[in-house]
Parts: structure tokens; sequence; C-alpha cells
């Protein structure tokens, strides 16, 4: 994760990321007629509104064709039977606004840019047009037909997760190739054919260059947090995949936040987009309270352990891999359950802590930023930020991981004397106004009202590993929505995903 401060940040918007309105961002041949974007008109309208993009962010472009309207039922749209039922039976009642704006444009095959918040319902957004578009094909082995790109292994999982149900209900099967997992596994799924394929570009290119892996016949494609893979150093990667892709194949780009570096990849591979923007300021998703508790430095570790006593489920988010295992072993000696998760354990470690946290079987999950962005679980209704975060999108990230769906939560931030100032800037740059107090660890009234912190019992806890899945399928995955077992706990992708045990029917569950 590159950690920003808000200061750097702002130097780069009106540097790297900025230009004085009406430039090209490009010189020379990307001016000229043979050098366009894919599919621009030499001539046209302009393309950008006067300035009014959230800080830090760019201009929406003006769509020159104009959007099908929104839809309010998913009974309106031209999709299959099966996918609609599915709906049904996964408790996906009505379309989130995001879902019901974009779905008529992109089910016509209109490329696609979309700004939503987390939890909003993305995932569905793109996926049901995708798999719906897709539906009735078959691809050929190492060729599949429509591409999910994304910046995480986490996100990665929850992508797969989220659209199994309904890739098994049109008979597509899904392979995931992420980072962390075997190379030969995920390249023997893409040999026995996948029709979408969901990925990390660095693994990706590796499959590619080995031969393992080709994207000729990709008409479909998605960037799904597009920002994070410019901010983790992937743009290069992510513009070489693109442009193996069919040339004029649809293009949806979904993220929660539009940075200006984005900008390079919407000019040049979307082609007209409708646009759609949901929660453009995290200050106006009103089911989320914001609270900034000023501690002292010496009492910091016993706040933080206080509110990792509470009943029911906490994220902590920590800077650093070390003092994420520094406090989860504390939070353990003191009688909580907790667990810590971070870039330095293995993809089945991350996968079996998740799971014990979704299942309730770890109540105080302690993470650094790999947590901060593609990992759904229901009914969390506090998340704090142990270590506050450098740059307003990471807070936005962190603090996406409650309040989902329409439902209610709180984002916690302990901040010390020294910090003050530059966590001004940030909720400033986040269009956040925070409540602010003074806490202190030993029965503070305010602390415990809200986040529910009380005295640990002082009884050292072990967590035990969860045993092993019992596999229910063949290694080779059954012939509907699942052949690939890249991803995740490498396992089949056919059966339908667990439902966490906490967590019961919803109107959706997309990211």
């Amino acid at each position: 994760m590159n950690h920003r401060t808000s200061r750097s940040n702002d130097q780069r918007s009106g540097t790297r990321f900025g230009r004085p309105a009406g430039t090209s961002p490009r010189s020379g041949a990307g001016s000229s007629a043979g050098g366009q974007f894919r599919g621009r008109p030499a001539q046209g309208a302009p393309r950008r509104r006067t300035n009014t993009a959230p800080q830090g962010e760019f201009e929406m472009p003006v769509s020159i064709t104009p959007a099908l309207p929104a839809v309010t039922s998913f009974a309106e749209l031209d999709m299959p039977n099966a996918l609609l039922s599915t709906l049904t039976r996964e408790g996906v009642t009505e379309p989130f606004p995001i879902q019901g704006a974009t779905l008529p444009n992109t089910l016509a095959g209109r490329d696609v840019l979309g700004r939503g918040r987390t939890g909003s319902g993305k995932t569905l957004a793109f996926g049901l047009a995708l798999l719906a578009r897709t539906a009735g094909r078959r691809a050929e082995p190492k060729c599949p037909l429509a591409l999910v790109l994304v910046p995480t292994r986490e996100l990665a999982q929850q992508v797969t997760d989220a659209l199994t149900p309904y890739a098994t209900a049109v008979n597509l099967r899904i392979t995931t190739v992420v980072g962390g997992m075997s190379i030969g596994r995920q390249a023997g799924a893409l040999r026995r054919g996948a029709e979408v394929l969901i990925a990390t570009p660095g693994r990706l290119k590796d499959l590619i260059d080995r031969g393992d892996a080709r994207l000729d016949r990709v008409g479909i494609t998605v960037l799904d947090e597009a920002d994070q893979m410019a901010d983790m150093g992937f743009l290069p990667q992510v513009t070489a995949l693109l442009e193996q892709v069919i040339p004029n194949g649809q293009t949806m780009l979904f993220s929660a936040t539009l940075d200006r570096n984005v900008d390079r990849l919407v000019r040049r591979f979307l082609t007209d987009p409708v646009t759609h923007s949901v929660d453009p300021s995290a200050g106006t998703i009103t089911t989320m309270e914001h609270h900034v508790l000023y501690v002292s430095d010496a009492d910091k570790r016993a706040v933080a352990v206080e509110i990792g006593a509470r009943d029911g489920r906490v994220i902590m988010f920590m800077d650093t891999k070390h003092a994420t295992d520094k406090l989860a072993k504390e939070l353990l000696a003191n009688g909580v359950r907790a667990a810590s998760l971070h870039g330095g354990k293995s993809q089945p470690q991350r996968n079996r802590v998740l799971e014990q946290f979704k299942e309730g079987h770890i109540t105080a999950l302690v993470a650094t930023n790999v947590a901060a962005r593609g990992i759904h679980v229901d009914n969390l209704d506090l998340v704090v930020n142990i270590d506050p975060p450098t740059d307003h999108k990471d807070y936005l990230h962190r603090g996406g991981r409650t309040a989902r769906a329409g439902e209610s939560g709180t984002v916690v931030t302990l901040v010390l004397s020294n910090q003050r100032r530059e966590m001004a800037r940030l909720m400033a740059d986040a269009g956040i106004t925070p409540n602010n107090d003074r806490v202190s660890s030993g029965g503070d009234a305010e602390l415990a009202r809200i986040t529910g912190a009380r005295k640990p019992s002082g009884v050292p806890v072990v967590i035990a590993a969860p045993a092993p899945a019992v596999p229910t399928q063949s290694p080779r995955g059954p012939r509907g929505g699942g052949g690939g077992n890249g991803g995740g706990n490498g396992g089949s992708r056919g059966r339908r995903p667990r439902r966490p045990a906490s967590g019961g029917a919803r109107p959706t569950r997309a990211a």
C-alpha cells in the first residue's frame, strides 16, 4: 500500500495528477487522428465539467450519447431468467442506485465509469452485465471471454464469491488468479477453460508471459478499484493488459474514488462512457458516525485493549505488520479473541483468519491496509483506526468496512496530540466533520458509549486453527460456474459460497 500524507497528495494533485483545463493528456501522436484514444471522434463536445470534482479527483467526462434511464426493479432489465431467479434466491430484492443506473447501459454494451463508495453495490453492477452478455458462450483453453482486474487478493476473493452463484446459474466458469497461490494450479484451470477471469495484474502478467493465458478473446473488461491499482504501482501493467484485449470491446471502470491518475485509463480505454456517481463524499453517508478520540501516548494501548474487549466484532487498523501482530498478542493475553491480518501472511492464512472473523470465532481483527478494500463482513458496526491513516482515501476505504448496504456503523480514530493537525487536514480532504472527544482507559463513560469498550477479562485465550475443509467436488470442479481453483482457498468455485454465520438474507451482498 502506498501511504501518502495529505500534504504530499495536495502537491501531487497540482502537478503529476493535474493539468490546466483543456490541455491534452498526451502530446505528439496522441493528438492526431491516427493516435487518438480508442473510439474517440476527432471533434466533439467538451469532455469536462468546470471544477466540480472533489479534491484530488478528476472531472467525470460528459457523455455524448444519452444514457438509458435508470430502473427500479431487476425485472425491468433484459437479463436471462436464470440470473433473475438467482437474485431472488440470494435475497437481492431491488437494485441499489449504482446498479439501477448503470445496468441498462452495461447490458446494452456501453462503456461505463461508475463512482460509488465501498458497499454501494458495484460488484453486481458490473457482474450481472458481464455474466448476462457472456452467457451461452464457451471459452477455449487459455482464452477467457471476460476479465475483471482487481488490485488485491482479498478483493479478488470477494468478487469471486459474490459472482459465483450467478455464474453457476448461467453455466459460466470462473477462474481466479492471484499471487500467493499455486501458479501451476491456476494455469491448469485456464487450460481447462474459463469464460470469466478474475485477476490481479501481476499474476495475470506472469501467466501470460508463461504462455498460460491469452487476452485476445476478451470482449468485456472490468477495472475494479482502479485508483488503488494506480497507487500500488500497477498502472503500467494494467495498461499493458488492456492493450491485449479486443480493441472495440466493452470496458467498465468502477471505483470508490477516482484519483487523477485514473484519468489516463479513462481517456485511453473508455469510449463515450456512461457516468454515474454515488455518494461522492464520505461525509454524505448518513448511516456512518465519525469520531476522533484524543488519547495520551501512554494510555493508547490500554484504550485499544478495552475497545477490543467490547461485546461484538471490530476491525482495528494499524500501520505495520509488526504492530498488528504485537497488538493481537496483547489482546489474546487479556482475554480478547483476536488475530492479525497483513501482507506478511500467506494467502491461505489470510483466508482462514477472515473466515474465523466472519463466523465470529475471532471478534477483534487487527489489520494493516491489506483489509481496507475488498473485504465484506456482515453486521460489522465498528472500525477503529488505532494508527490514523495517512491519506483521506485510506480513511474512506478503512471506514467502508462498516455501514455497508444501508446498515449503520461507527468509525473511530485514536489521535495523539502531535497528530491533531494532520488529522484535521485529512478529515477536511474527506469532507467529514467528526465528533471530537478526549477519552482514557479505566471505565471512561464516553469511550464505552461510542465503542462499547469494557474491561477485558484478563484470562488469556488461544484461537484454535480451523479444521481443514472437506472437499465436496472433484479437483477439476463442476461444469458450471467454477472450473477455476486458482484463487481463494484453492478449491472449486462451482459450489455456492457459504454464508457467514452472523449474516442472513439481506437486500444485497455486493461490494
